[in-house]
């Protein structure tokens, strides 16, 4: 208390000054009809200059929720069209396709969006890192897929991160190929031009053409079959001579990836294990 007395005591003039200040604002905005309409015209100004950012603000985050809902609505559709042109395919030697052709479509997968918070594209072994991890249940192994297409596996997991080895790397291989075509190859990425890759080991007896589109083919737990990878640009022989290296340009820009969807592979891994076990049961007969 006898602190706050002595402070009061020491500084009474500044309060006193104030008390005089705020009495004079009164009197001057109270009597003063012209001093009072110029304030409160500033004061409009300033909030409505504040309520104009803020509005600006939180349109900016709702075009960041539209964002999202867009990638994953549109690899819903890239599942789709690859679904509508595999039963296309069919029509033409079988009439019961509308029976036998429904296909799993990508929105029976569980999938976790996330965004892109570091990423690289000019070295041998790039990775990119997600804002998803443990606690919204990524797990490694799992695919990751932006709207126009492929982008690679989870590697590492931490509790809210994830590391990705996307298709530009060395230690990047994918199972892929031809759609409609049946024929299947590995992806891999040898450095250089980030838009383009390379699908090997395609056997020589192949029919396919340029421009042919490249897409998943579901034979690991990783990716479903259908997604989209990228199309034939080129066709060469592999070095042996006994089987095509095909150069396919990728779908996906990874210089400009922001938003992905990690896909939830326990469907697939299930496929899988049922398979197997199949197989092992075969073999015990």
């Amino acid at each position: 208390m006898r602190n706050l007395t002595e402070f009061l005591a020491r500084y009474h003039h500044w309060f006193l000054f104030l008390l005089l200040e705020v009495a004079g604002l009164v009197l001057l905005f109270k009597y003063n009809s012209y001093q009072g309409s110029a304030w409160f015209s500033t004061a409009n100004a300033v909030m409505g200059k504040v309520y104009e950012w803020d509005s600006e603000v939180q349109t900016y985050f709702s075009l960041v929720e539209v964002n999202r809902e867009l990638t994953q609505r549109n690899i819903y559709l890239e599942k789709q069209v690859e679904t509508l042109g595999n039963q296309l395919t069919t029509a033409t030697r079988d009439s019961n396709w509308v029976r036998r052709g429904q296909l799993a479509l990508l929105d029976s997968y569980k999938l976790i969006p996330a965004k892109v918070v570091s990423n690289t594209v000019d070295k041998h072994d790039n990775f990119l890192t997600i804002d998803k991890g443990r606690a919204d249940g990524v797990k490694d192994g799992m695919g990751v897929v932006s709207g126009t297409g492929v982008v690679g596996i989870v590697y590492l997991v931490s509790e809210h991160y994830a590391v990705v080895i996307p298709v530009l790397s060395s230690k990047s291989s994918i199972s892929c190929s031809l759609q409609g075509r049946g024929y299947f190859g590995y992806l891999h990425w040898t450095g250089g031009d980030t838009r383009k890759a390379w699908l090997d080991d395609v056997p020589r007896h192949a029919a396919f053409k340029l421009y042919d589109k490249v897409v998943t083919n579901g034979y690991s737990s990783v990716f479903p079959a259908g997604i989209l990878v990228g199309k034939v640009l080129h066709v060469y022989n592999s070095p042996d001579g006994i089987a095509y290296r095909i150069q396919v340009e990728l779908s996906t820009d990874f210089a400009k990836l922001r938003d992905v969807c990690v896909i939830d592979n326990q469907m697939l891994e299930e496929r899988l294990q049922i398979m197997r076990a199949a197989k092992d049961s075969l073999k015990a007969k």
